[in-house]
């Protein structure tokens, strides 16, 4: 892949979110909803097949997100929770972060014990 691309790329998935943080200025539900849609997993999953031609290989991708999206919602319930208990924001973004990180490594652990990712 060439630079350009990858260049390309990271101001697309940068303009997502400049733009997300942006509407959420507004509108916290319109905001969370640019950030909610799929559109890296997509992005990724289109890149992955225009560069491989493997759908066996993005159904592999596809299962995979599944099961570590899961693990990810931790740190929207976590944060919210925090900060409306009077937590300071980096507290309360670090424990997030934390919990997801390790339901992440649950997820991929029983994932692979279940043999859906490789």
């Amino acid at each position: 892949m060439s630079w350009v691309s990858l260049v390309g790329k990271g101001l697309f998935s940068g303009a997502i979110i400049v733009t997300a943080s942006e509407i959420a200025k507004r509108s916290a539900t319109f905001g969370a909803l640019v950030v909610s849609l799929p559109l890296a997993s997509i992005m990724a999953m289109t890149i992955l097949y225009q560069d491989t031609r493997d759908t066996a290989q993005v159904a592999d991708f596809a299962e995979a997100i599944v099961w570590l999206m899961i693990p990810s919602l931790m740190i929207f319930l976590v944060t919210p929770w925090m900060l409306r208990r009077d937590y300071a924001f980096e507290v309360s973004m670090t424990a997030g972060i934390v919990c997801t990180i390790v339901l992440y490594a649950v997820g991929a652990w029983a994932a692979q014990s279940i043999g859906q990712v490789s």
